[in-house]
């Protein structure tokens, strides 16, 4: 989105110069994507958009660039497949109506599949559709081809006999067919049960049924059933198959001297975790050593889940299948089972415990002048919660004082750096629960942002930003494959619709640049500070953005302004980490290992989908906790903010709890009409105005468990 412009001005160049220009065009912009109006505004040439467009084919044919959807074009990455045209994959975003729109790669607008065209596919779905531009509406529209990869093949729902067969009612919106069982496989389930069914046979289309068994009948209505009942439907079992405890049940304790001497033994430094006050996986320590020459050296010391979890296992091809660790509000789906991920690779204090280090020696002036990785042994000398180390920083004194402070002034300049550099602050608020033995909330607060959580976050960037750089540099002549986490320029049309919402609030935003718009961004979210209409932006500033998503093409981090970065830092719950470990230590020192590039693709794909997966648990099991607060103060008075407006009524987060709820027209005296972009509603006898940010009144009127939802009334 550079607006460099070229020399031509004012000429008409001929084919081969025009050509030239324009190639220089994409290689100055290398992620963006041009149509030739866009191009030949760039150049200024007297050129017309036919001829433009031409030299755009012809760069396509020589294989310079990619053909895109609506006359778009892109600069060709080197070893991008080739691709038809007009087939895609991404994965679907099904509507409450049954439609879907999918995201899809090489794509700027997502794509609308009607329910007709969407055939088996379900929400989450990874999916290949092909795509064709659409006449009536601004999103181009297709056709669903074939499943590639399913969300989930497991889902509750209900179950109902009939006297040849039982059909069992999912429980989820977005899954539109019943499921078909026989009723040898119906377990002990009686009529009206809760139950779990796993699919053996997906129909065809939207009008016939899968078939399955169910695997399990559930147990009494409540908090710790639903909770179940979002692991199951995001596609997360909530046992680990027998042959996987039993391997994990089968590793050894004792670390054997031989293992040690093969290590570069940190045991003598002074090591510390910092983590969550109820965590129970220390995955990460850090520890300080300060040397002769005057430097000092921070290591960064990851649990080496990979000397336990052996490539082509029971266990590491159920970690491959989960991906992740599962946080809902009341409990821990874990990625691996819990001898593994709390006891034999937990860095816990005052043990001997094998690491996958990355040390990093700093000089004088905060800068790093040398890096080691490598297979390490530690001993943590303390545990640390993140409010344990604050207090210590604020008190300025007690357990590693010295080594708390040096850490967070060198953690405080790396921070500033980087976002001089243009990384994006996207630090929301969250919402945190206290609840009582039976798991139900009797306090909602928002999450405080302590130095003490900085400190990790930087050291933990640092770490995995430094292993992408190492890699990518070692293969710059024949590349090696890697796990890289890569973050895209945001969407320009979403942008800039954010920028009128923006300004409509008193809010200008730069957006001519994707470092401009970084700015702003950071603009934007210290204004919220103060003025909270600025912070319901917030969310709808994120979802301008790409998401974040594991790949082999290394396109950069956007948001945090990082030309190299993965993810290393956490394998205990994150299987990306556990391949970045494995590719990384077979290619330290003079070793060079590439794995098959295709496979890894297909890999980071499904990381992906299962990230996302577990990113919609946690929103849901937040929600229900919320409205499941909610239901003890039905008919009680709060203050809150318009955060939302819709063609039915307003949302209305509250200021204390950020519960968010919903107060419909038909419950004011007077009907309301929505104006164009959402922002504002207008009374249309009175002319009262209801904007995004207003300071309201609500009572609350009545909860719904089951469906999440709070109703609120406006006084």
């Amino acid at each position: 989105m550079t607006r460099k412009k070229t020399k031509s001005k004012g000429k008409k160049l001929p084919v081969g110069q025009l050509q030239r220009e324009i190639l220089k065009i994409f290689k100055q912009n290398p992620r963006n994507r041009f149509n030739p109006k866009q191009i030949s505004k760039r150049l200024e040439s007297d050129n017309n958009k036919d001829s433009v467009l031409h030299a755009l084919m012809k760069l396509t044919e020589a294989g310079h660039l990619s053909a895109l959807e609506d006359f778009k074009f892109a600069l060709k990455r080197s070893g991008q497949p080739f691709v038809p045209k007009k087939l895609y994959e991404g994965y679907v975003d099904m509507t409450r109506q049954g439609s879907a729109y999918i995201e899809c790669e090489g794509l700027e607008n997502d794509v609308y599949v009607s329910a007709k065209n969407l055939g088996p596919a379900l929400h989450g779905d990874l999916v290949q559709i092909a795509v064709w531009p659409s006449r009536g509406r601004r999103k181009p529209e297709g056709e669903v081809l074939k499943v590639v990869e399913r969300a989930s093949e497991r889902f509750v729902g209900t179950i109902y006999l009939r006297n040849k067969y039982a059909l069992v009612v999912p429980s989820r919106d977005d899954m539109p067919v019943d499921i078909l069982i026989e009723l040898d496989d119906i377990k002990d389930a009686q009529e009206g049960d809760r139950v779990v069914v796993k699919v053996t046979e997906w129909h065809k289309n939207q009008n016939t049924r899968p078939k399955g068994v169910v695997t399990a009948v559930l147990g009494a209505e409540g908090s710790d059933l639903e909770m179940k009942i979002i692991l199951i439907n995001n596609g997360f079992n909530l046992e680990f198959p027998e042959e996987v405890l039993a391997e994990s049940e089968d590793l050894p304790d004792a670390i054997s001297l031989q293992e040690i001497h093969r290590r570069r033994d940190f045991r003598k430094i002074t090591t510390f975790t910092i983590d969550p006050v109820d965590a129970k996986d220390f995955d990460d320590a850090l520890s300080i050593e300060y040397l002769e020459n005057g430097n000092f050296e921070i290591g960064v010391h990851i649990a080496d889940v990979t000397h336990f979890v052996k490539s082509g296992s029971a266990l590491d091809r159920e970690g491959y299948k989960r991906s992740t660790s599962v946080y809902l509000v009341d409990r821990v789906l874990p990625m691996l089972p819990e001898r593994i991920s709390n006891n034999l690779c937990s860095l816990r204090p005052n043990e001997d415990r094998l690491t996958f280090s990355a040390v990093f020696e700093f000089d004088k002036n905060d800068k790093v002048v040398k890096r080691w990785f490598g297979k390490g042994i530690i001993h943590s000398d303390r545990r640390f919660a993140y409010e344990d180390a604050q207090q210590v920083l604020d008190a300025g004194k007690g357990d590693f004082i010295r080594e708390l402070t040096a850490m967070n002034t060198l953690a405080k300049k790396l921070r500033k750096d980087r976002f001089k550099k243009g990384a994006i602050d996207f630090d929301m608020e969250e919402v945190r629960f206290k609840l009582d033995e039976k798991g139900v909330p009797v306090e909602l607060f928002v999450k405080e942002r302590l130095d003490a959580h900085m400190l990790i976050e930087e050291f933990m960037l640092l770490a995995n930003r430094e292993v992408a750089t190492f890699i990518h540099k070692k293969g710059e002549n024949l590349e090696i494959p890697f796990v890289y986490r890569v973050h895209d320029f945001p969407n320009e049309d979403k942008v800039a619709e954010l920028a009128r919402f923006a300004k409509e609030l008193g809010f200008n935003m730069n957006i001519s640049n994707p470092k401009e718009i970084g700015k702003s961004f950071n603009r934007l979210v210290k204004a919220a500070e103060t003025d909270h209409a600025l912070k319901l932006l917030q969310p709808i500033a994120i979802r301008t953005m790409a998401k974040a998503e594991y790949s082999p093409d290394n396109i950069g981090h956007y948001g945090l302004a990082f030309e190299y970065y993965s993810h290393f830092t956490s394998p205990i719950r994150r299987y990306s980490d556990v391949l970045s470990h494995r590719i990384l230590e077979a290619n330290l020192g003079d070793r060079t290992m590439r794995v098959d590039k295709n496979h890894l693709q297909e890999q980071c794909k499904h990381i992906s989908l299962q990230e996302r997966k577990a990113m919609d648990a946690e929103r849901q099991s937040i929600k229900y906790k919320q409205v499941e607060f909610m239901e003890k103060h039905v008919g009680e008075e709060f203050e809150g903010y318009v955060s939302g407006i819709i063609e039915r009524g307003i949302f209305v987060e509250l200021k204390e709890t950020k519960c968010e709820g919903m107060v419909g027209f038909e419950t004011l005296n007077e009907p309301f009409e929505v104006e164009d972009g959402r922002l504002k509603a207008k009374g249309m006898r009175t002319g009262r105005m209801l904007k995004m940010g207003d300071t309201v009144k609500v009572r609350i009127l009545d909860t719904n468990l089951s469906k999440r939802q709070i109703e609120m009334e406006l006084l």
